[in-house]
């Protein structure tokens, strides 16, 4: 059952995870305009995003290990205020190379926030609350996403600049780093934190209990956030392709992560249900199917099934990411996140890159074919999840 303390440090994880993924997504709105603002090509436009994950993807690692000397609560706020920065300099930017200049500073902003989130809650709750406890957190994220792209949706329709909306998000998030430290402040008042100096001794290294499911996993999350990843980043543009014009083709980026919302609850709870691996395999295929049928859809029908892909394609991370605690020693749980989070900004980095030089190199459709086939390699690797599962259950 979950106590009112755990209650509240889930809250306040959840809002940190919003906040910060709102702010990464939208950098997806924001791609088409400065696409038209710069005259970029879709490698560059990949370049945009891949700097801002590149940043969290050297740090998380860094993140992880740090907090077990310095403590979650200064990262988190010190995270927030770097993502703050990052805004208020990217709208001051006057070109391409200032935009993944201020992008690179809100990236380091956005290293300190997942693994150190998801071992306060893998160490605060057990069992089945565990998996609904890190479902719901994930699901924060992508309610994040859907709010943060929604305003700036709405704000783009009413012509208001891209500098304006960088700087507001900017301040929004160095508000909330002050009000954070008060209220994390509280919570470590009431609430004995996991994971305490002595029991991290206890356990050397990364404390992985077993070390061929853990690689396994961490290759289906690279592939999963890869095309997740490069859906989102090109998605605006594969509906500008259906000659959707791009104010209205930023709300594809909406729709997508609007089912993205409801995927992460629900997965999150499928899983729990139906198990880890049928789960995965499940949403994994429906993933490959619904992408491949919006491809091909008239421009009314692909629009309608977007917030279907999002629940499947989003949702798997909720079954992937909660499973690390599966593979993990809880003494080592900041640093097993840390490993599988950064194998995920690994690739938000490659994702965007590779899929954008396909379209560059050929055109949209193949680099949508390729992610599709990319969502299909990981149904052997969810099937070999089983035996290490049932290695670390015994």
């Amino acid at each position: 059952m979950m106590n009112a303390p755990h209650k509240r440090l889930l809250a306040t994880c959840a809002a940190v995870h919003g906040l910060q993924d709102g702010l990464t997504a939208s950098i997806y709105v924001l791609l088409p305009v400065l696409a038209q603002s710069f005259g970029l090509g879709y490698a560059q436009i990949g370049a945009i995003r891949a700097v801002h994950s590149g940043a969290m993807w050297l740090l998380e690692i860094p993140a992880g290990i740090l907090s077990e000397r310095v403590g979650e609560r200064r990262l988190l706020v010190l995270g927030l205020t770097g993502a703050g920065v990052g805004y208020l300099t990217m709208s001051l930017a006057n070109g391409y190379h200032g935009v993944l200049l201020a992008l690179l500073i809100a990236g380091c902003g956005a290293a300190f926030q997942h693994s150190l989130c998801s071992s306060l809650i893998a160490g605060a709750f057990e069992g089945p609350d565990r998996r609904v406890a890190l479902g719901t957190y994930n699901a924060s994220g992508d309610t994040g996403k859907l709010l943060f792209t929604g305003i700036a949706s709405v704000l783009f329709g009413f012509q208001v600049g891209w500098q304006g909306l960088a700087a507001g998000y900017g301040f929004v998030a160095l508000t909330a780093a002050g009000i954070l430290w008060f209220v994390l402040l509280a919570i470590k008042q009431r609430t004995a934190l996991p994971a305490t100096l002595a029991a991290r001794t206890v356990v050397g290294g990364w404390g992985v209990r077993d070390r061929r499911g853990f690689v396994t996993l961490a290759s289906i999350v690279f592939l999963d956030i890869a095309v997740q990843d490069g859906f989102l980043v090109f998605v605006a543009f594969l509906m500008v392709a259906k000659q959707v014009p791009p104010v209205l083709a930023a709300f594809a980026v909406v729709a997508t992560l609007a089912g993205g919302v409801c995927g992460k609850f629900a997965c999150g709870h499928l899983a729990a249900k139906l198990g880890v691996v049928r789960s995965l395999v499940l949403v994994q295929s429906l993933t490959a199917i619904v992408m491949t049928v919006v491809f091909l859809a008239p421009t009314i029908v692909a629009f309608m099934l977007l917030p279907l892909l999002g629940v499947v394609l989003q949702g798997s991370s909720s079954i992937s990411y909660a499973t690390v605690s599966n593979f993990v020693h809880d003494a080592r749980q900041s640093r097993g996140f840390a490993a599988i989070y950064t194998m995920s900004n690994g690739a938000s980095v490659a994702g965007p890159l590779v899929f954008g030089f396909v379209a560059d190199s050929f055109r949209l459709g193949v680099s949508v074919a390729a992610m599709v086939g990319a969502t299909l390699i990981t149904l052997p690797l969810a099937v070999c999840l089983r035996s290490a599962l049932k290695r670390t259950d015994a």
